[in-house]
């Protein structure tokens, strides 16, 4: 495909005015939305009144001025409109390793006479050891099983209790058929929670219609919330009544500042939060759903198709000797394509020198994350050229390339 063909794409995409709600710095081609997302325009405002005015004037007033109560179910509400779930089934809170463990521990409630907690070798880390550390809470009780992917329908059975994974692989991209899985497990009794880190905001979800019982889910990546942005958790209302909450924090209690001596879990989805939410975080995760809320989830999904498409034929027409790590066919891939190469941390940093930022996840795969409210097509163009530059010359062979940062 030529410039002026890929310009074309430019101009003809509907969503191209979005990238005008983002500070992108000036020579940086950012294909890294999948691990962190770019800052909004408007999130510095937004920052600026919650410090000076909210938190800075109303002091704690604030907690009922500006409504910060209510805060984590209002983002909750937005953020399940991205994720096909009905209000009241998802609230913003905790990190998304707190809020996997808050799930596992609910679907073992559910499913008391079952003892295995079952997930995928290969899944990002966070996962098995959060069922690890429920294992051990139970005494050794639960028992952790890692199978590989091909053969986690073959593994439900009457002793399974939870079945634990993220949709969309964080290293390969591929996509995991949530209403085929989530119907395979519920036939065998195994309840199912869904890690949508690598799919809210990029593909098109949805918990409801598939019947998924449990959801969690990170702010920061393609939900463009800011570094350690809140997480979010989803329990389908039809199971909510029925648990107690592991975590009882007092932020979850029916009547909070009751300040009972006992706990007695909040209604609905209330009862999943533990403490004080973290305001400053809520506020800029806020900013940055809120982009969505205007966006047609289709559109975001047919244009990083398209961009993945085109990214995978300009590399693999300039023949420099990668390996395809996704799926080539775009409906089994998410918003990233992942090439495998022995060198390829050093490659990622020349990259990175050049303004064109990815990531590197061992021990060879370069990851590129094409997020369709900023990334141009000519974007992805720029970023071949530049990586076929890097490994003709083979500028990536120097050796201050190949010096590890403490962050990968």
């Amino acid at each position: 495909m030529k410039l002026k063909d890929i310009k074309a794409l430019d101009a003809a995409d509907p969503l191209r005015d979005k990238r005008d709600l983002f500070s992108i710095p000036e020579g940086v081609i950012y294909l890294d939305g999948n691990s962190l997302g770019v800052l909004p325009k408007a999130t510095p405002d937004a920052m600026n009144d919650m410090l000076h005015r909210q938190w800075g004037q109303d002091l704690i007033r604030s907690w009922n001025s500006n409504d910060w109560i209510n805060v984590p179910c209002r983002i909750g509400d937005k953020i399940g409109r991205l994720i096909g779930a009905a209000e009241g089934q998802v609230v913003a809170a905790d990190s998304t390793s707190i809020n996997v463990f808050k799930a596992l521990s609910a679907a073992s409630q559910l499913n008391s006479g079952r003892l295995v907690l079952l997930s995928e070798t290969g899944n990002f880390p966070t996962d098995p050891y959060m069922m690890e550390g429920l294992a051990t809470a139970t005494g050794n009780r639960m028992i952790v099983e890692l199978v590989e992917p091909s053969r986690i329908p073959d593994r439900f059975a009457p002793d399974v209790a939870v079945l634990l994974l993220t949709q969309i692989h964080y290293k390969s991209g591929e996509v995991w058929d949530m209403a085929e899985i989530t119907h395979r497990a519920h036939e065998a009794g195994v309840l199912v929670i869904w890690d949508l880190s690598h799919s809210a905001g990029a593909i098109q979800v949805e918990l409801d219609k598939c019947r998924v019982d449990f959801a969690v889910g990170c702010g920061y990546k393609f939900l463009n919330g800011g570094p350690g942005a809140p997480a979010y958790i989803y329990v389908a209302e039809r199971h909510q009544s029925k648990i107690m909450p592991v975590l009882p924090g007092w932020m979850g209690h029916a009547s909070p500042f009751s300040f009972e001596d006992s706990y007695t879990p909040g209604q609905g989805i209330k009862r999943f939060l533990c403490g004080t939410p973290g305001i400053l975080g809520m506020c800029a995760l806020e900013i940055g759903v809120d982009i969505f809320q205007s966006v047609d989830m289709g559109v975001i999904r047919r244009k990083s198709r398209q961009l993945g498409d085109l990214f995978i034929s300009l590399v693999e027409e300039n023949r420099m000797g990668f390996e395809l790590a996704s799926p080539r066919k775009a409906d089994m891939r998410g918003s990233q394509v992942s090439i495998r190469h022995p060198g390829g941390y050093s490659i990622m940093q020349a990259l990175i020198e050049r303004g064109v930022i990815g990531d590197f996840r061992a021990p060879d795969i370069m990851r590129f994350g094409f997020t369709p409210l900023y990334t141009r097509y000519v974007d992805v163009w720029q970023a071949v050229s530049t990586l076929a530059d890097i490994m003709n010359s083979n500028d990536w062979r120097d050796e201050k390339y190949a010096v590890q940062a403490e962050v990968t």
